[in-house]
Order: structure tokens, then C-alpha cells, then sequence
């Protein structure tokens, strides 16, 4: 083989080699943000809620009555230490999930929102039922009957807190669709907007805080009952592993099993729907 043929052999192979280690290197500069399944996540934050009114039905050995149209309020700490102090990070409202990406789009997770739930008190309220405790006892001063009467419920009646809290326990389904391109973002793995979609469902455990007709105070966990939701957000995702997550959750909850008081024969019932705004930081990850 002479020189001359070696040559054109030697710059075609140059080429090929060439050639491969253009594409090697355009299929390892795929961005970490394209491929999600098998991430995991985790996140935690905070939260407001608001509640529609509802019935609250309270039976005993010696009472059944309901209040209706019951209102109330939640319990925002606000700024505060306690959202990262170890010791008191279950006093505020808090939001913790964990999840996995099963699919590019599509994720499972577990979570528990901590919301609290203050009735109002003090404020002219229907009520409906009767009350016939012993003389004895010094709830008997509201015994009565009562059809759909005007009824103040002060202080010394009624006393009935989810404020340790309101805990629902859930497991989600979600969607995430990267929507970046509509902000104009092309590197995602340095920033990426992600909208977020999911259905939960779950089981109650709200911690009662509850006193009732005078009676002795009760506040102790008990599973109450289920609650469903849907949930909306924005993810908002830094350098490929940090995230801010705004999320509106709208839900149902129904508890006909809220314990009032230490005897297992006292209990309430309730059902109402929330709206939930959520603000939470968190980490993704592939193990």
C-alpha cells in the first residue's frame, strides 16, 4: 500500500472518530431536568386554610343536639422560629411530603398537612336536640330542648379545637408538565417552572382540644374520619435539585367520629370543605 493510499484512509478514520465523539458528547449534554422518573422528593412548609360552615352534632348518654352553621378560623403562627426549631416544629400549621417520580410526568407521594381548625365561639348559633344531664352535674344548667332555637355559644358551653391539629394523612397522585419554554427558559437545570396537578385522599387524626357542657377537658389524637382533595401549584426548581412550591388544595373532609371527652360514649360529628394555600421548600433527587 502506498503512501498516498494510506493517507485518505488515515483522515477518513480521523473522521469517524470524530464524528462519534461529537455525538457521544450531544447525548451527554442532555439536561438532569428532562428525565424525571426516578427522582425522589421531599418537602416541608407552611400553610393557610379556610373552612366552610358546618354542622356540628355532639352525642352523650344524656345529650344530643347540633349546632348549625357552625364558622371557623385557623391559627397562623406567622413568622416564626418554631417553623425551623426542632423541638416546636409541630406547634405551627406545617406541610410535609415525600413523593416519586414513577413516569417523566407522573409522581406518587405520602404526606401529612397540619392545619388547625378553631370554631368560633361567643356568636348566636341555631341549635337543634336536647340536653338532659343529671342535676348533679354543673353542665345541667343548659339542659333543655331545643328546636332550631337561638342559642349563644359562650365559652363555658362549647370549646372545640382541631389546633393539634387538623392532621390529615394522604397519599397523592400528581402530574408535572415543565412549562418553562413559556417564561423563555432554556436551560432548565438552572431553572425550571413546572405546573403541578394531583388528587389525594386520606385519613383523619385531628388532637381535639375540647371541652364541653362544663365537663373536664379532652385533647388527645383519635382517627375521625377520611377527607379527598385536589391540588393545584406552581414548582419552581433551582440547579436541578432545590425547589420553592406554591399550591392551592381545595378538599372534603368528613369526621363522624371526633372524640370530646374520655368517656367512649361521648363523640361529634362533622363535615365541611377547605380551601388550603400551601408555600413549601424541598430537595429532588435520584438515589
Amino acid at each position: 500500500m502506498t503512501k498516498h493510499a494510506v493517507k485518505p484512509i488515515l483522515l477518513g478514520l480521523a473522521f469517524l472518530l470524530s464524528s462519534f465523539t461529537i455525538c457521544a458528547q450531544e447525548n451527554n449534554s442532555s439536561k438532569y431536568t428532562e428525565n424525571n422518573k426516578g427522582k425522589f422528593f421531599i418537602s416541608w412548609g407552611g400553610n393557610r386554610e379556610r373552612y366552610s360552615k358546618s354542622d356540628i352534632t355532639f352525642k352523650g348518654e344524656d345529650y344530643n343536639f347540633t349546632i348549625k352553621n357552625a364558622t371557623a378560623h385557623d391559627k397562623p403562627k406567622g413568622w416564626h422560629i418554631d417553623y425551623i426549631n426542632p423541638t416546636r416544629i409541630t406547634i405551627p400549621q406545617t406541610n410535609v411530603k415525600v413523593g416519586y417520580f414513577f413516569s417523566d410526568k407522573y409522581t406518587v407521594s405520602l404526606g401529612i398537612d397540619h392545619m388547625k381548625y378553631v370554631m368560633d365561639r361567643n356568636e348566636s348559633r341555631r341549635l337543634d336536640g336536647y340536653i338532659d344531664l343529671p342535676e348533679s352535674e354543673t353542665g345541667s344548667v343548659y339542659n333543655g330542648i331545643y328546636d332550631n332555637d337561638a342559642f349563644l355559644v359562650s365559652e363555658d358551653f362549647l370549646k372545640f379545637e382541631h389546633t393539634n391539629g387538623l392532621n390529615y394523612v394522604y397519599a397523592e397522585i400528581a402530574r408535572f408538565d415543565d412549562i418553562s419554554s413559556i417564561f423563555g427558559i432554556i436551560n432548565t437545570d438552572k431553572f425550571q417552572i413546572n405546573f403541578t396537578e394531583g388528587l389525594a385522599a386520606g385519613a383523619l387524626v385531628p388532637k381535639t382540644n375540647t371541652t364541653l357542657l362544663l365537663k373536664d377537658r379532652y385533647d388527645e389524637f383519635h382517627l375521625s374520619g377520611y377527607g379527598i382533595s385536589a391540588t393545584a401549584g406552581l414548582n419552581l426548581l433551582f440547579f436541578k435539585h432545590f425547589f420553592v412550591q406554591i399550591d392551592m388544595r381545595g378538599g372534603y373532609i368528613n369526621m363522624p367520629d371526633i372524640r370530646t371527652t374520655s368517656n367512649t360514649a361521648e363523640s361529634a360529628s362533622q363535615h365541611f370543605m377547605f380551601i388550603q394555600n400551601i408555600i413549601s421548600i424541598g430537595g429532588m433527587f435520584r438515589i
